[in-house]
């Protein structure tokens, strides 16, 4: 699996993704995500399903809900280091992710899908 890894000012192993810019569908911002934070281009996204969380975001100083989308794609190309600062391209299998994903919703989410 083609993880990221944020450091400050969260320091936590994560899926690739974030925030859907206006005018952007949850597809045009899986793709834009996953190159900001991985450098990696992506293919043939199928989404899996979906799942709420709330989470403090300290870079805002508020309280969030977050409607998180999960895909599955398949990695095409390696462009270059990720362009956003403080993350890191990670690859982890399954099972490693399955333990070592700082959000419980994700390793859940991957548990689920590769029945661990």
């Amino acid at each position: 699996m083609l993880l990221t890894y944020q450091g400050d000012p969260h320091f936590e192993l994560q899926l690739p993704g974030g925030g859907i810019d206006p005018g952007e569908t949850p597809l045009e911002a899986l793709h834009r995500e996953v190159f900001e934070e991985t450098g990696w281009r992506i293919g043939r996204a199928q989404r899996l399903g979906a799942y709420r969380r709330f989470v403090y975001m300290p870079e805002y100083d508020m309280w969030a809900e977050k409607l998180c989308h999960i895909y599955c794609a398949w990695p095409v190309r390696a462009y270059g280091p990720p362009s956003e600062e403080g993350h890191v391209a990670v690859w982890m299998s399954p099972l490693d992710a399955a333990t070592k994903l700082h959000n419980e919703g994700d390793r859940d989410f991957v548990r689920g899908l590769f029945g661990l």
